[in-house]
């Protein structure tokens, strides 16, 4: 038998971001931008000259007493100093306020650009990210671009120059002694290098750590209320110190590389020093002796120290910066994913002017699964006409693919075979804004958001009028509990409705669907926390005038909520398994029956 050779994987390419893409988020702050370095540059210049003059201060002070010492020009000097000191000042005030203000306004911008494109992503593209990855990004590894691109037109721009300068200005006071830079910046440049290095991997660990720390925080959050009604804060707790334990002991790992640098830097440059002053002083003392004319002075020998500690403490800085990138480059890889992201799903072959005009729906042998990879399709061969108008109920088992298959019409998610039709024209020629404009769906999850209760239900709607908020309240029998409230319509809801019990949540949610007044209205499972009058009058007022020319499609649970719908679709893992009336499908199709029997044996057991 031959043997078979192995597919070659592809190896996939890490997204990269160009500087111009960088420079884009700087729109706004660009001359700001520019003038920090220019400040920066004002600044060196100053801080090197101030070395030079205090070493000839030096010198005047060791001739006082003799016939040349000149107390008139000691006092310029010192003058002059004071002078720079004040030029400093106020150069060092204007490049901080100046980054600060360009870092601030570039983070901005980044974290904007960041958000309006996960907006613009697909389900399919946030699944796949993951939502506490996508938070981590958001917050902290865009906070990590902000601060390299505020060291960046800082240090890093101050480090080159100072480092250049002060080393041309230390040799032309002695080459004798600028020989010990030959020692010390290799040294430093080998560890540091060395010591960044291995801490990139560890920090790369530490980010997909919090994002893990994030999901985890996100997920007991978000489910808090179930965790005190099952009692489990303590397991609760566990899980979340063993979680922050882990991010804790990652970030100690890869900081502890990192701790070793200053005190490596601060040591090189001590013991520079100390090494310069001892050679120095003797080069002096052999001058003064020999009475050699034109040799090393004290005021030179300490403005050379000066230098010694500015060129190494500027290696430092710009070393640290290459560090502090190269531990950024796993944020920026981060970001620069979610900004490579191409949404699976897009409306630019739209039809701006296409509105849906009708409530018809057809899919034309339509099959789905969620991942190019998967085994399986979860919606298989699909074939299903509902007219406009028309009250359509669909039942089935859990995880039967119900929700999937009206999650195709609005064009949550698109058939991965097959075609969609609303209004007699496929979904894929409308743009998402008409399409769902005229398609409103209840989903499962019943999510408000931080406002007032008229503020969620013109998410609908707009432009919705004070009238017809209240007439969308009433047809989701929503307005009586809204008129109890002490402030009514204008109660604040608090983040997620969490201030309304979950049937008045679901009430909320319908009433913002009804007030869209689509030509599709889907409700997914969305009078599950309502008890069973309050679901029939809801009903009820899908069948006056009001709605005729709506397609209604009523995803439940209990058969009570759909057994007057014009027609049931009995769906059966993927499949459509039967349709017809109540009537029809108790007296013909053995699941539906199955379901009708055991819901009517636990009502008569009540």
């Amino acid at each position: 038998m031959a043997k078979v050779k192995p597919e070659k994987t592809k190896k996939e390419k890490k997204p990269k971001m160009r500087l111009g893409t960088y420079w884009s988020f700087v729109k706004g702050y660009r001359i700001l931008t520019v003038l920090t370095p220019f400040m920066v540059f004002l600044d060196v210049i100053i801080e090197l000259q101030l070395p030079k003059i205090m070493g000839q201060v030096v010198d005047l002070v060791m001739k006082a007493g003799s016939e040349t010492f000149d107390h008139a020009v000691l006092n310029r000097k010192l003058f002059e100093m004071l002078g720079l000191c004040l030029v400093t000042l106020v150069v060092g005030y204007f490049s901080a306020r100046f980054s600060a203000i360009a870092s601030m306004g570039f983070g901005a911008n980044l974290r904007s650009a960041l958000f309006n494109k996960i907006q613009d992503l697909s389900f399919e593209n946030i699944d796949r990210l993951k939502i506490g990855s996508l938070i981590t990004r958001m917050i902290s590894d865009t906070s990590r671009i902000q601060s390299l691109f505020s060291t960046f037109i800082v240090t890093f721009i101050k480090g080159p120059f100072i480092l250049i300068l002060a080393f041309k200005r230390a040799l032309e006071i002695s080459t004798e002694l600028s020989k010990i830079f030959y020692f010390a910046i290799p040294g430093i440049l080998i560890t540091l290098t060395a010591l960044g290095l291995m801490a990139i991997p560890m920090f790369k660990i530490m980010l997909e750590k919090t994002d893990n720390f994030n999901s985890t925080l996100r997920s007991n959050l978000r489910g808090i209320r179930v965790v005190k009604a099952f009692v489990r804060e303590d397991f609760e707790k566990e899980k979340f110190e063993k979680v922050n334990t882990d991010v804790m002991k990652t970030n100690m790992r890869a900081q502890s590389l990192v701790i070793y640098i200053t005190p490596f830097i601060v040591f090189i440059v001590y013991a520079c020093m100390i090494l310069t002053l001892l050679n120095g002083s003797r080069t002096i003392i052999a001058d003064q002796l020999a009475q050699k004319a034109g040799g090393l002075t004290v005021g030179q020998l300490t403005t050379f120290t000066t230098y010694i500690s500015q060129v190494l403490t500027s290696l430092m800085t710009v070393l640290m910066v290459f560090v502090s990138m190269t531990v950024a480059r796993a944020s920026i890889s981060r970001v620069s994913e979610v900004f490579a992201e191409e949404p699976t799903i897009t409306d630019k072959d739209g039809d701006p002017a296409l509105h849906v005009e009708t409530g018809k729906i057809e899919f034309r042998n339509v099959s789905f699964k969620y991942s190019e990879d998967a085994a399986k399709n979860i919606l298989e061969d699909v074939n299903l006409t509902i007219e406009s108008g028309e009250m359509v109920g669909i039942i089935g088992a859990t995880g039967s693919a119900k929700s999937t298959l009206v999650n195709l019409i609005p064009r949550l998610y698109d058939a991965t075979t097959g075609e969609v039709f609303v209004s007699g024209r496929n979904v894929k020629d409308y743009t998402f804004q008409n399409l769902r404009d005229g398609v409103s769906v209840v989903l499962q999850q019943n999510l408000l958001f931080s406002g007032t209760i008229a503020e969620n239900i013109r998410w609908g709607n707009p432009d919705a009028t004070d009238e017809e908020v209240i007439e969308a309240a009433k047809a989701a029998q929503a307005h009586d509990f809204i008129m109890e409230k002490e402030n009514g319509y204008d109660t604040e809801l608090g983040h997620g409705g969490n201030t309304v019990s979950g049937g008045q949540k679901q009430r909320l949610c319908i009433a913002r669907a009804f007030v869209k007044k689509p030509k599709v209205l889907i409700l997914d499972d969305s009078t599950s926390a309502v008890d069973t009058a309050t679901d029939a009058k809801i009903r009820s007022i899908l069948r006056t005038d009001a709605f005729r020319d709506t397609t209604k499609i009523v995803i439940a649970q209990r058969i009570t909520s759909i057994m007057d719908a014009d027609r049931i679709i009995v769906i059966d893992d993927g499949r459509i398994n039967g349709i017809g009336t109540h009537e029809s499908l108790v007296r013909d199709n053995e699941i539906y029956k199955e379901i009708f029997v055991s819901q009517q044996e636990g009502v008569l057991a009540q």
